[in-house]
């Protein structure tokens, strides 16, 4: 009996010892598991921790608002919210879809988007935008709903007032408040300012509960362009309407003020309103003023006879046989649009004769024409302050062909942007003097230092050549090619044109497809105004840039001019420089 109650009691302290040191193997293992946690990972945890409960989230700044000359808003921010989705992360994914489709129809979610903030949600994503700067009213119909998980954050989006306006010229931002176009682009630091940078505290189901603010943000500058509102609507309209009527492919209107390179309006057809840009369609964005190249046929023929004059290589009572109506040329021949019989230098322009205008590009030679055309700015960018200006193309005489002297004399074998053209019309209204354009008036109220190739006043033609070929120009409204230009009390100088669009693919120009232009500016004796307007492809069966883009040319001149309070007189009509150059006066 003794012998059993023993070993019982040997049994008993065996387990009580195995007992024991299997707790003290336990209390280590705890003790260390503390010592590791508390002690040797504290850093790492407590950083893992504040992560699961802070988000840094950017602060995007005020950006600057964009005005006209006259401080009209062309671009501003407006309130705005954008709405986001805190799911709880252990719901199934039917459950966490629910609030979302409740606001499916407020927010117009599409199906890929639903889609898209299902992969987030699969994903494990805790933090989702359902939909970014929507209105304050979108936004107070999603909160009646009153749904768990859905808030807002506040912020602004860019609103154009006047909606297409100037469009090309403005251009837009994307979501994220990113120029993407036009000025947005261009000064796009100036006018986005710095981010600011905010932490989010999360609860334990994710959701957003205080925020603090660690960096504030600065607000963007503000950028005032050349633009008049007023004539750019006039612009506008003009263009729009002569789009219509002639059925045109595109079409660009550019105003300036010749002495001093601002543009006061910048119109191009088709065009988009940019509070939809995203929508809009990718030709409607297109600035085709400054980035559309089309060969500028006879509106390149004042580059021509400045380089006649300058060199004295004509004189002003030279004549030139133009009886035959074409000349032979080693590409074959170059024929007038009429017929014209034996034509004074100034005739040949103001009749607009490719045979005159070919033989005097002969008596100026390859070099000289060359060097006129660089020194009026073509085959380079104007450097106007907006983005992806073209620069032409103005190949150097040792690129030519046989041909390219007689094509390039009258507008051919050359490439150029309206804004260029325009220019090179200035050099005439500045009597001889390059005036580079510009757009950007101030930032901030701090005038903007010009743009621009060479010096400003930079003469390439003398005073006297100028004049000569303004008074020529003048005739050209007055009793030539431009006669549709002109306007009762008005003294107006121009230039027509009219090109056959060279189709690449067939290696030919086209017969039946135009480019129709006029370039011209305004009072003759002190320009205030210069003017393009480039229609392209008109349908119609009259197409010349005489009888298409004049007509343009005329209403905008008028209203314009009537704008900026410059009346008719009564008593304007052919200048004292107009009446010399009739008389034969050598320049």
């Amino acid at each position: 009996m003794n012998i059993a109650i023993g070993q019982h009691q040997k049994r008993i302290r065996r387990r009580t010892r195995i007992l024991v040191f299997a707790l003290a193997v336990w209390g280590a293992a705890i003790a260390g598991r503390l010592f590791q946690l508390q002690i040797l990972s504290h850093a790492r945890l407590q950083a893992d921790v504040v992560a699961q409960n802070r988000r840094q989230r950017t602060i995007v700044p005020e950006r600057g608002t964009i005005t006209d000359r006259h401080g009209l808003i062309l671009a501003q921010n407006v309130p705005a919210e954008s709405v986001f989705y805190n799911p709880v992360l252990d719901e199934t994914l039917e459950r966490k879809m629910r609030p979302v489709l409740a606001v499916k129809d407020i927010l117009r979610l599409t199906d890929a988007e639903l889609e898209r903030i299902a992969k987030q949600l699969r994903e494990g994503d805790h933090f989702i935008y359902l939909r970014r700067k929507v209105d304050l009213e979108t936004w107070e119909k999603v909160k009646a709903l009153g749904l768990g998980g859905i808030s807002n954050e506040p912020e602004t989006r860019r609103f154009y007032p006047h909606g297409r306006l100037a469009a090309q010229v403005i251009g837009a931002v994307g979501i994220d408040g990113n120029g993407l176009s036009g000025i947005e682009a261009k000064y796009d630091a100036v006018l986005r300012g710095a981010s600011g940078l905010r932490i989010v505290q999360v609860d334990s189901l994710k959701r957003s509960y205080h925020f603090d603010t660690i960096r504030e943000p600065v607000a963007g500058r503000d950028v005032e362009l050349t633009l008049d509102a007023t004539i750019q609507y006039i612009a506008e309209s003009a263009l729009g309407k002569a789009m219509a009527e002639q059925q045109a492919v595109w079409g660009t209107a550019i105003v300036s003020v010749p002495s001093t390179g601002e543009i006061l309006a910048m119109a191009s057809s088709p065009d988009y309103d940019p509070n939809a840009f995203s929508s809009a369609a990718p030709e409607a964005t297109i600035n085709r003023a400054i980035r559309h190249l089309y060969e500028p046929g006879s509106t390149f023929k004042i580059v021509t006879d400045s380089a006649a004059l300058e060199n004295r290589r004509v004189s002003l009572t030279q004549t030139f046989d133009c009886r035959k109506g074409s000349i032979d040329t080693p590409g074959g021949l170059i024929r007038d649009h009429k017929p014209f019989g034996i034509l004074t230098f100034p005739e040949v322009l103001i009749g607009s004769s490719n045979v005159g205008t070919v033989m005097v590009g002969r008596q100026v030679g390859a070099g000289l024409l060359y060097q006129t055309a660089r020194s009026f700015g073509f085959g380079e960018k104007t450097g106007i302050e907006l983005p992806a200006e073209a620069a032409g193309v103005l190949r150097p005489p040792t690129e030519w062909s046989r041909r390219s002297l007689d094509s390039i004399s009258i507008g051919y074998e050359v490439s150029a942007t309206a804004l260029q053209v325009l220019a090179a019309a200035n050099i005439i209204a500045n009597k001889g003097n390059v005036v580079p354009p510009h757009i950007i008036k101030s930032v901030d109220g701090v005038p903007e230092k010009r743009p621009g190739r060479g010096t400003d006043q930079a003469r390439v033609l003398s005073e006297q050549a100028a004049l000569a070929l303004a008074a020529i120009l003048e005739r050209v409204v007055l009793e030539g090619t431009g006669k549709e230009a002109a306007a009762a009390g008005y003294a107006i100088a121009g230039k027509t044109g009219t090109t056959q669009i060279y189709d690449a693919a067939l290696r030919s120009y086209q017969s039946s497809r135009h480019i129709a232009s006029f370039v011209g500016f305004a009072p003759v004796e002190r320009p205030a105004l210069s003017i393009i307007v480039v229609l392209s492809e008109p349908k119609k069966d009259i197409y010349y840039g005489g009888l298409v883009a004049a007509p343009v040319f005329r209403e905008i001149a008028v209203r314009a001019l009537r704008a900026k309070g410059i009346f008719p007189r009564p008593d304007a009509g052919r200048s004292v420089f107009a009446a010399r150059t009739a008389k034969g006066e050598r320049p």
